[in-house]
């Protein structure tokens, strides 16, 4: 079980990525953020521009490894922890491994495109050379419901 100080720090930074994920949403994005941090203070925040670049890897996770790799000044990123609002998929997942977070913090499952565990399971995958610890379900009701609520828009506006 993890304590109560990590917890209270995986909630206020799973907050900062939900944060990142409405500002996502304000500009047509799936409301999807993420936040890289060390020790406790983020060194990269992002929510998905894959709308708004017109890039289909612009991912928050993706955007966040790659500005917190931009902090460090390297490709690896030890002694860090990533947090994502969407359990990570594949691309994603692959770009954690090869980031060599330590840690990922997750909100809500992906049952359609998650690759820690939902679908697929990259980030345990023994042959790989990187297995970070996996941590669901952080502020998952919230997660979930940004998600539940931008999809429920779309459908009615569209029906």
């Amino acid at each position: 079980m993890e304590s109560e100080a990590l917890q209270d720090r995986h909630e206020r930074l799973m907050a900062l990525a939900i944060e990142r994920a409405r500002q996502a949403e304000r500009h047509g994005d799936v409301p999807i953020g993420a936040v890289v941090a060390r020790e406790g203070e983020p060194l990269a925040v992002a929510g998905n521009e894959r709308e708004l670049r017109r890039d289909p890897t612009a991912h928050a996770e993706i955007l966040a490894i790659r500005a917190a790799a931009e902090a460090l000044g390297g490709w690896r990123l030890p002694g860090t922890t990533l947090y994502v609002t969407l359990e990570p998929c594949a691309m994603c997942a692959g770009a954690i491994v090869l980031a060599r977070i330590p840690t990922v913090v997750y909100g809500a499952s992906d049952p359609k495109a998650g690759a820690a565990g939902s679908v697929l399971d990259v980030l345990a995958e023994p042959v790989l050379n990187h297995r970070p610890e996996v941590v669901g379900g952080v502020l998952e009701p919230e997660c979930a419901s940004l998600l539940t609520e931008f999809f429920s828009v779309r459908r009615t506006s569209t029906a």
